[in-house]
């Protein structure tokens, strides 16, 4: 991609995040100066950046809503919410847009069709006031910089004060124009500054005498038609402001907050990944000089102590170093789930349903590799919760709720994992219509229909070709493609749960690692071999004596903490032999959200490490994540334990 063009996709994107909360906020309170102020400034940026490409028809609606926030800042009209919804629904175009010149580079060839419609519904949202005049466009930058120069005046004067600027076009000296003696005959001029148009005077030599280069910017207390009765023979050079009264004056004067210069270096992911592979490199290493002390224990005792030191040191420094490339790796979620309230929207009026959807803790941050996977199955858990959750309007209000559904996203930080809850107010899901679809399909078998639980019911809609869905639409019905949400989240090493209560709605729960650049290992072994598996994926370990473990059916179960918990032995899902064990080491994972035990020959320590994902003959290999190397040189395969269970 040109460099450029994946610039300005960033950049827009972030001033089109900012520009919609905006939005959102002057939806709640159409009447924030602020929000106006800020929307203002992110719809001026992103309209000079897509100038840059030719994008004419976005430059065509990104003035038309410039020209709606200008007269908001300006007192010249009032924001509503008819118009923070035309707006949003322009900015989501923009958006459309921006998607498009990610994908071809071009904008469709129906572009500016769309263009004269949103520009014309912009135009129609409010009509201008009397003050709204041609010459009273300004630039809010000149007024700031002429409060600051003229503090004096302004704190003197008690009455209300026209601001002007007047920009003489550069042969005016040939038509026999006079600036300063224009500017002399405003009435009741109390001060009056001259500045240079280009912001800094040029050099001697530069100069051209014939030419004026020079702005004309002053204040008056004389009223507004007054002072442009002055400039009727220019009016299109001049641009005024008015300032009304001291505390309007004051409030303009108070001091921006400090401006810092931005830190931020963008840098390609590629090198990060570069420098976590580097990491990963020297914990191997490190993890290689616990040995070495062993080794010297029985030869110099007092060697085997310093080498524990170093080694003591250089896991605390090493330490230091994962947790800052691990932030370097970090990002909000706010840039990859920006589009979703947009495409909730689109997705509600497709189906003619009303929908209010919120989100909340986007600003937290994750590793770049989870936040770049968690769109996609958010999105369809979005449009299953709209389509088949949240009911038609009717069947709402026979229900007695309100006609609008309620659709929220949550996200937090729990300790080293990111949770998210996506929680509708629909219909819900009937588990006893679940468990008779899941037989007719064949998910489920009549004996285990009887001694499922309910949320091993709830789960069934994550099997593979399981559909509640009765007829077949462009949206996904629930339960169509929920295998594949399970399947990313679980390539995320997430997990996802679902509750849900027939007629007052459903919850999805995904927990993910906040972190995918180091993962924290248990060794075990299995018949005379050692394998690493994710702690994310361990829910407990316990050892037991063999007399609790029983037969049921083919296999063995055993009782844990009040609950019967089917035991397997990993060496034989490897396809390895067992040996056998005088008390049974017990490795508890979760496989399709039911509690598996797994029996392993021994537990060894816990290590941080960078596991590579599988390539070559690996990747073939069923229920493997990747391999990893161990400080003696060793290769260690890392086991998907769910996968294995399944």
């Amino acid at each position: 991609m040109d460099e450029l063009l994946e610039q300005f996709l960033i950049e827009s994107r972030d001033l089109i995040a900012v520009a919609a909360a905006d939005f959102a906020a002057l939806a709640r309170n159409p009447q924030s100066t602020g929000s106006i102020d800020s929307a203002f400034r992110a719809i001026h940026t992103l309209k000079g950046s897509v100038a840059v490409f030719a994008m004419v028809p976005a430059e065509q609606v990104l003035h038309a809503a410039e020209d709606v926030l200008e007269r908001a800042r300006k007192g010249a009209i009032e924001l509503d919410p008819e118009t923070v919804a035309v707006l949003m629904a322009c900015l989501d175009q923009i958006d459309r847009w921006v998607d498009d010149m990610e994908r071809s580079g071009l904008l469709g060839s129906d572009a500016p069709a769309i263009a004269d419609r949103v520009s014309r519904e912009l135009s129609s949202t409010q009509s201008a006031s009397p003050m709204d005049e041609r010459a009273s466009t300004l630039d809010d930058e000149w007024v700031a910089r002429l409060i600051v120069r003229e503090a004096e005046v302004l704190a003197q004067s008690a009455k209300p004060l026209i601001a002007f600027r007047y920009a003489p076009d550069a042969d005016c000296f040939f038509r026999g124009d006079d600036p300063l003696a224009v500017v002399a005959a405003v009435p009741d001029l109390v001060a009056l500054s001259i500045v240079p148009e280009a912001e800094t005077w040029p050099r001697l030599d530069e100069i051209e005498p014939f030419s004026c280069f020079t702005v004309l910017e002053g204040l008056s207390t004389a009223p507004r038609e007054v002072v442009s009765a002055a400039f009727r023979m220019m009016p299109d050079q001049v641009a005024y402001a008015a300032l009304d009264g001291p505390s309007r004056r004051d409030e303009d004067r108070t001091p921006e907050p400090e401006t810092r210069v931005s830190r931020v270096l963008r840098i390609d992911a590629a090198r990060v990944e570069a420098l976590g592979s580097a990491l990963g490199e020297l914990l191997v290493a490190i993890n290689g000089v616990a040995p070495l002390a062993a080794q010297a224990e029985s030869i110099a005792p007092g060697l085997a102590s310093q080498i524990r030191s170093v080694q003591g040191n250089l896991e605390r420094v090493t330490g230091d170093l994962q947790r800052t490339v691990s932030a370097v790796q970090a990002v909000p979620l706010e840039p990859t789930l920006r589009r979703l309230p947009r495409l909730v929207r689109e997705i509600a009026q497709s189906l003619n349903k009303a929908v209010d959807f919120s989100m909340s803790g986007q600003d937290v941050e994750v590793d770049k590799q989870i936040a770049d996977g968690l769109f996609e199955p958010l999105l369809h858990l979005l449009r299953n919760a709209i389509d088949h959750g949240i009911e038609p309007r009717d069947a709402r209000a026979l229900a007695g709720k309100p006609a609008t559904g309620i659709v929220s996203l949550d996200i937090r930080r729990d300790c080293d994992t990111i949770v998210v809850r996506l929680t509708d107010d629909g219909a819900g899901m009937d588990p006893a219509r679940i468990r008779r679809i899941a037989l007719e399909c064949g998910v489920l078998t009549p004996d285990a229909a009887e001694t499922l639980s309910h949320g091993g019911i709830l789960r069934l809609i994550f099997s593979a070709g399981f559909s509640t869905a009765e007829t077949v639409s462009e949206m996904s019905g629930r339960g169509v493609g929920m295998n594949a949400v399970e399947t990313a989240i679980e390539a995320l090493r997430g997990t996802i749960d679902v509750e849900s209560t027939p007629g007052r709605g459903s919850t999805f729960s995904l927990r993910l690692p906040a972190n995918a650049l180091m993962t924290r290992l248990l060794l075990v072994e299995a018949a005379g071999d050692r394998y690493g598996v994710s702690l994310d994926q361990v829910v407990e370990t316990v050892g037991i004596g063999n007399d609790r473990l029983l037969p049921v059916g083919s296999g063995l179960a055993c009782v844990l903490h009040g609950r019967t918990v089917p035991v397997l032995s990993l060496a034989a899902l490897l396809g390895r032999s067992d040996r056998p064990q005088a008390n049974a080491k017990l490795l508890l994972t979760r496989s399709g959200g039911e509690m598996v035990a797994l029996r392993v020959d021994g537990f060894g320590e816990r290590i941080d490490s960078l596991v590579r994902r599988p390539s070559g003959m690996l990747s073939s290999l069923p229920g493997v994540i990747g391999s990893t190397l161990l400080g003696d040189g060793g290769v260690l395969l890392v086991l998907d334990l769910p996968e294995l269970a399944a």
